[in-house]
């Protein structure tokens, strides 16, 4: 079963996506803020983390960096989900190093799935 670390300080999102990936046959393991789930990344060894950039404790960005700064975890993919429509923050997170970057209200559930799925076949 594949292992999705999703880091998300909104807890009812937390919740849905939770259900909705676990019924989909991921393993799902959350985390409210930065420091928690860079943590994890390493602890856990996820096969995806799916990454919102507005946390506490540690910001998105700064997560990414870390993660993709250490042996451990920089090979783990990560997806960007988030609010933030910027160009700039697209940019900025994909040059440290997302797979892809998605605006939470442009994408239906099921549709970050096949996502999902994409990435880590």
């Amino acid at each position: 079963m594949k292992k999705i670390l999703f880091i998300e300080d909104e807890a009812a999102l937390q919740e849905a996506f939770s259900g909705f990936l676990t019924s989909a046959g991921y393993k799902v393991i959350s985390a409210l803020d930065g420091e928690i789930g860079s943590r994890l990344a390493k602890d856990e060894k996820p096969d995806l983390i799916l990454l919102d950039l507005i946390l506490p404790k540690m910001n998105g960005f700064e997560v990414l960096k870390k993660l993709k700064g250490e042996d451990k975890t920089k090979d783990i993919p990560v997806i960007i989900l988030t609010n933030m429509e910027n160009i700039d923050d697209i940019n900025k997170a994909i040059n440290l190093g997302a797979k892809t970057y998605l605006v939470k209200t442009e994408y239906e559930l099921g549709e970050v799935i096949e996502k999902i799925k994409k990435i880590i076949k």
